[in-house]
């Protein structure tokens, strides 16, 4: 694995950049997928020849409780069903971490199970909090999976202005799933995977 040095410039890098991705204007979002209460967008990405994707709802629910499922942690294997592993390799703070994570195949097993290594990071971003990542470059790889790469990704949760005990969720999402793959099917596999996280995590949150 690549060696952390210094895991607060990292930290100061991810946080900076998921944050101009929350600032690029709307005009410059394709929808790629809406449903009665959450809208996937897409843009090309500056990291590679894919597409950032940004995902937002509201969930019922203050941002601890939304960002400790989502974060790195005994929670997120509960709920998450396209997850199926997680192993935190390193840990350098409470909020900083690295992981090994498996992903489950994807349309009909076209998109292989994937495995990533992601350094991430949860931080206070103005009244909520945001938690990102991005991936590192590990040569240990587990059999019968395919190597993924996460390039700066995160979600942002901050509380409702009018009713604090909702809470809106924008997830930036940019990552290369390897394999000769045509883009129409990473588009379908990427949204309609957003999509899905968000009801797996309401339905958590319910219990």
């Amino acid at each position: 694995m690549e060696a952390l040095t210094d895991a607060t410039l990292l930290e100061t890098k991810i946080k900076n950049t998921l944050c101009q991705y929350h600032s690029i204007e709307d005009n410059k979002w394709r929808i790629a997928k809406k449903t009665k209460d959450i809208t996937v967008w897409r843009k090309p990405s500056d990291e590679f020849n894919g597409y950032l994707y940004k995902v937002q709802g509201v969930i019922e629910d203050v941002t601890n409780n939304i960002i400790d499922c989502i974060r790195p942690g005994p929670r997120r294997l509960d709920w998450d069903s396209l997850m199926t592993s997680m192993d935190i390799i390193e840990q350098f703070e409470e909020n900083c971490c690295v992981m090994r994570y498996t992903t489950a195949g994807q349309l009909w097993n076209h998109i292989a199970p994937k495995e990533f290594v992601d350094f991430s990071y949860t931080t206070q971003y103005e009244e909520g909090l945001l938690s990102c990542g991005i991936s590192l470059h590990y040569e240990e790889m587990r059999p019968d999976f395919v190597r993924g790469y996460n390039h700066p990704c995160g979600w942002f949760c901050v509380p409702l202005q009018d009713n604090l005990a909702k809470s809106l969720l924008t997830g930036y999402i940019q990552t290369d799933l390897k394999g000769m793959l045509p883009q129409s099917a990473v588009d379908t596999a990427m949204a309609s995977t957003l999509v899905n996280f968000f009801g797996d995590l309401r339905k958590t949150l319910k219990t």
